[in-house]
This record gives structure tokens, C-alpha cells and sequence, in this order.
């Protein structure tokens, strides 16, 4: 894991955006060290959809957590009791989870977060991946670039 307690939603396990940020925070919060900011979603949110990807319950990927198992084989097991996704299903899965919040029924509330933290002159934050990354630190990686955070 990076200097962040979270890794970022872009980064990649197995081929898959957001994977990895989901079992950073189901680690965290098996420790008792999940930031109260992130317990709301917990479980829910892009959790939820990113195990619908992979045909698995939260609920039983959390438990399997519990083994101390790293990242390659917490995705083997989903790949083994849920599904293996087809590179197709990775590239689009990926597209749309890295776009939400851009020009979809996420667009309000990706605006409704920037206004709250008087960040109106953030216009490189399009995207709700792009929001986690600016909102945790890191600099917002939009369209190939990166900027850093103003």
C-alpha cells in the first residue's frame, strides 16, 4: 500500500479499477482503523458493484479478508466462487467505474461534494474517482494527466 491508507480507485488489481481500494478499506475496518468517513458506503456503493462484477457477496469476500490473504488471491477467489470476467467485460467494467459521476445520474452529486468543500475551481475533478483521489490527497489523474491539487 502507498503513503495513503487507501489506495486509489484507479489503481489496478488483476486487471480491475477499484478492487484494490475496496480491500483496503475492508482490511482497515477488520482492524478497527476504517476512518469514520468511509463507513457510510462501506459495504455498499461501488463495494457492492464491484462484487455484482465478480458474482460474489461482500458479506463472504469480507470473511475471506479475514485470512490475511493478499490482493492476487482475495481476486482468485472471487474468480473461483463468482465468476472470471472476459477481458471485454474487464475493459468496459473499467471504463464505466473510471467515468461515473462524468455526464451520468452521478453528475449532481459529484458537484454537490465539490461545492461542500468550496472547491468550485477544482474543474480537473470530473469524475467520483477523481473526487476520492483529490478528496484523500493524492493528485487527480484526468485524461492521462495528472494534476496536482491546487
Amino acid at each position: 500500500m502507498s503513503a495513503f491508507l487507501i489506495r486509489s480507485p484507479y489503481d489496478e488489481v488483476g486487471g480491475i479499477v477499484y478492487f484494490g481500494r475496496m480491500l483496503d478499506r475492508i482490511r482497515l475496518h477488520l482492524r478497527g482503523e476504517l476512518p469514520a468517513q468511509y463507513h457510510e458506503m462501506f459495504g455498499g456503493g461501488f463495494d457492492e458493484r464491484t462484487c455484482d462484477f465478480l458474482h460474489v457477496r461482500f458479506p463472504d469476500l469480507y470473511e475471506c479478508a479475514r485470512t490475511e490473504a493478499t490482493d492476487d488471491e482475495l481476486l482468485a477467489w472471487c474468480v473461483a466462487t463468482g465468476r472470471q470476467p472476459t477481458e471485454e467485460e474487464v475493459e468496459v467494467w473499467n471504463g464505466f467505474m473510471a467515468k461515473r459521476g462524468w455526464r451520468d445520474a452521478m453528475s449532481q452529486m459529484v458537484r454537490e461534494e465539490l461545492e461542500a468543500r468550496g472547491w468550485f475551481h477544482r474543474t480537473e475533478i470530473q469524475t467520483l474517482f477523481d473526487f476520492f483521489d483529490a478528496d484523500e490527497g493524492r493528485p487527480v489523474r484526468t485524461f492521462g494527466t495528472i494534476h496536482r491539487n491546487a
